[in-house]
């Protein structure tokens, strides 16, 4: 019975040895989080948040069981046109004095073929929270030559819509497209 327990004990501390969490960051000079919507249902607008910070924590290698969590500046809105960029930040879209920020926390990941996931979280945006699955894609991960830290390379895609999180209502479709593209790169390295 001693040796049972024995090796079950050295079993369990082995698995916990190898299964250890890691935490990851991302890095703001590789990193960029853009949106694309529809103007006048003719062209495509693009824009990105400046500022934001993102992590992901997991044991897994390929991330299949990692969890991400984004907070971004909403004021930092940036479609390089500043009359449109302050009109982005009033009252009648984001409304940054009174919701300054933009968080999105994983709630899971689903494999659905090598190093693609379904990753599915919760948005919080305009003061709305609403469940949003979006497209994962690991790029893998390498130690970068020059700050010699393992750096793991993500793609997020997805589609979310505005009239979801209450944002820009006096503004309809086909002026502005419901269906906001979302883009997010970033380079994450170990922490």
């Amino acid at each position: 019975m001693k040796k049972v327990f024995s090796l079950l004990l050295i079993s369990i501390l082995s698995v916990s040895v190898f299964a250890q969490t890691s935490s990851w960051k991302a890095d703001p000079m590789h990193s960029q989080l853009s949106f694309s919507t529809t103007h006048l249902g003719i062209s495509d607008v693009d824009g990105l948040f400046k500022k934001f910070e993102a992590t992901a924590t997991g044991a897994a290698a390929d991330f299949s069981d990692a969890v991400f969590e984004l907070t971004a500046d909403v004021s930092s809105i940036n479609t390089e046109v500043e009359m449109r960029d302050k009109h982005l930040r009033s009252a009648d879209f984001f409304d940054v004095e009174k919701f300054p920020s933009m968080i999105y926390k994983s709630t899971g990941i689903k494999k659905v073929e090598e190093n693609k996931y379904k990753l599915t979280g919760n948005l919080t945006l305009h003061g709305i929270t609403k469940p949003v699955t979006m497209d994962l894609w690991y790029r893998g991960t390498i130690v970068n030559p020059q700050s010699k830290t393992p750096t793991a390379g993500f793609q997020l895609t997805g589609t979310i819509k505005r009239s979801d999180f209450g944002i820009g209502e006096k503004f309809a479709p086909p002026m502005l497209s419901d269906e906001v593209k979302i883009k997010a790169d970033g380079e994450f390295k170990k922490l």
